[in-house]
Parts: C-alpha cells; sequence; structure tokens
C-alpha cells in the first residue's frame, strides 16, 4: 500500500464514495459537473492509496471490489461527519429547549434587575434553569467563563479584561443615604452636603471584590487625591442599608438602587459633592460562547430587560 500522504482532500473522499455507489465513472463525472478524465485520474490516485482496484469489471459492469465495499461506510461517515462541522448552528427555540444558564453578577445592582431578567427567563424559556453566582474576591470569574462554569458576568469595574467581550447594559448616578433620623441628616438639606463633610462622615463600603480594587467610588478618589473615612466594609451588600438604620453611617451606592430602600425604610438621600462619574453596568463573556445560539438569546433577552426598565 502506497504511503498516505499528510493530508486527504475531502472532495477525493467524496468521489470514493460516489464511485464505490454508482459504479460508474461517466455518471460520477456527470454528477459532479467534472470531465471525465478527471474522475479517471481520481480513481488511479485512490488506487494507489488503498493499493486495491476498488472497482474491477463484472458481468452487468463494473463492481466494487470486497476491500471496495468496505470503505463505503467509513467514507461516508466521512462525508457526514465534515458536513457537520460546517453547517450553521440551529436557532435556539427557547419555548421548547432547556438550556442551564449561569450568572454572575455583584448583589449592589438595581434590586429589579436580576429579579426581571429570572421572570423573564421563566416566560420565554420555561424548561431552563438559570444559576445566579455571587461576585468576590475568591472567584477566578475570568477562568469560569473560559472553563465554561459561567456564561455571563454582570459588573461595573473600570477596566474589564480586554479579551472579554462586552455590551453595555445601563448607568445610574451616583448619590449617597444615612439615616433620616441622625444629627447630620436632621441639619442638613439634600443637597447642601459639603465636599469635606462627604470625606469626613463616617462610611460603609463594600469589601475589596478584586485584588488590588477597591471599586470605582475608592478608585476616582484616589486620582483626585482623596480619601473618604471608611469604618465599616462589608461582603454583603444587600445588608449595608440596614446597617444605616443604628449607626451613623453614609452608604454611597447607585440612584436606584437606594430609590428601593428609600420607600420602606428610614433613610434620607444626598446628592454627592463630588462628581463622581456614573456607575456604568455591561455584561461579560468569553469568546468559546459568542457565536452560540442559546447565549446570543440570552444576551438579548438582559439587554431587553434592562432597556425597558429604564424607560420605566
Amino acid at each position: 500500500m502506497a504511503k498516505l500522504p499528510s493530508h486527504i482532500d475531502i472532495h477525493l473522499v467524496r468521489i470514493l464514495y460516489m464511485l464505490l455507489s454508482e459504479k460508474n465513472v461517466s455518471r460520477v463525472a456527470m454528477k459532479l459537473n467534472q470531465p471525465q478524465p478527471s474522475i479517471s485520474a481520481s480513481l488511479r490516485k485512490l488506487r494507489e492509496l488503498t493499493g486495491d482496484p476498488l472497482l474491477v469489471r463484472g458481468a452487468r459492469g463494473m463492481i466494487p471490489t470486497q476491500h471496495g465495499e468496505s470503505l463505503m461506510r467509513p467514507a461516508k461517515r466521512i462525508l457526514d461527519e465534515m458536513e457537520r462541522l460546517f453547517i450553521h448552528q440551529k436557532p435556539f427555540i427557547a419555548q421548547e429547549e432547556a438550556r442551564t444558564f449561569n450568572i454572575a453578577a455583584p448583589d449592589y445592582l438595581d434590586t429589579q434587575f436580576l429579579p426581571n431578567i429570572v421572570a423573564r427567563v421563566r416566560r420565554e424559556s420555561p424548561k431552563s434553569r438559570i444559576v445566579i453566582h455571587g461576585l468576590g474576591r475568591d472567584v477566578d470569574f475570568v477562568r469560569l467563563l473560559s472553563d465554561g462554569d459561567l456564561d455571563l458576568v454582570i459588573a461595573n469595574w473600570e477596566e474589564p479584561p480586554s479579551h472579554l467581550h462586552l455590551s453595555k447594559l445601563f448607568q445610574e448616578p451616583i448619590a449617597c443615604s444615612m439615616r433620616a433620623d441622625c444629627a447630620y441628616a436632621k441639619r442638613t438639606a439634600p443637597d447642601q452636603m459639603t465636599i469635606e463633610d462627604y470625606l469626613s462622615l463616617p462610611h460603609v463600603a463594600p469589601s475589596q471584590m478584586l485584588p488590588g480594587y477597591h471599586g470605582v467610588i475608592e478608585a476616582f478618589l484616589e486620582r483626585q487625591n482623596m480619601r473618604r473615612n471608611v469604618v465599616v466594609e462589608s461582603a454583603y451588600f444587600g445588608q449595608m442599608p440596614y446597617m444605616l438604620l443604628q449607626s451613623d453611617l453614609v452608604l454611597t451606592t447607585g440612584r436606584q438602587f437606594l430609590r428601593f430602600y428609600e420607600k420602606s425604610l428610614p433613610l434620607k438621600t444626598f446628592t454627592v459633592p463630588i462628581k463622581f462619574p456614573a456607575m456604568r453596568f455591561y455584561q461579560l463573556w468569553h469568546e468559546r460562547v459568542h457565536q452560540a445560539t442559546e447565549h446570543k438569546w440570552l444576551r438579548d433577552l438582559i439587554g431587553k430587560t434592562v432597556k425597558e426598565l429604564i424607560e420605566k
């Protein structure tokens, strides 16, 4: 048998299968719209590669040899697999299919954001599951995205990893809040807080989420050569509004987040006297799922949910 080349043209495999099926060089040439001498040359090359005649004369024309017949199934399998390699992905039929979507997000998001996403997934893809993961300094979200353990990360870091795909979601202005009946809140109007007051008041702030990064508030203050008086750090952002109720603490975060708690808690919100940039949230995902139809569906769903919240 001749030595196999380092690669074999898939077209040659197709000709092999068609010759063994049609048992006629002329018919194969016609079906492939190629000249007969070209198909005859391919047959000679196939005979050389396999060390077998493949097709021989029989009583009623050409017939496959025993070895030729044994090659039909593997040739067909190769052609089928090649077709599957390059076929376009089927669209994700949300109402019919079941997927598990893993999303990581901080707990200082707008309180309506994740519940609305969950509700929409339940409506549009009722057979699917959604798993929401926390984000902390011990969570290697880059590796989890790369390995497929996470589908999306919702975040607002100033400099997300450049190799990840990013889609902007929403932004919200920054404000600060404290207990409405504390001494400072009683004597100061919501728009009368000074820079000196803001920096000296006792603050509660989120714990460091990423190594070397304390968040957009601290990062901005550091660039302005300012430092606020953080006396409490907590990994549980959702508990911070309640920490204000029995203390003199100040919480700085997105205005929409604070507005939700103002409805049920005796808090007073102030205009921050420092011109912080708005908190900008986005979704991040890895290249490995960039073209996946179910992932595109999820990203679009999140984008639509955000748009509806903003328009309310």
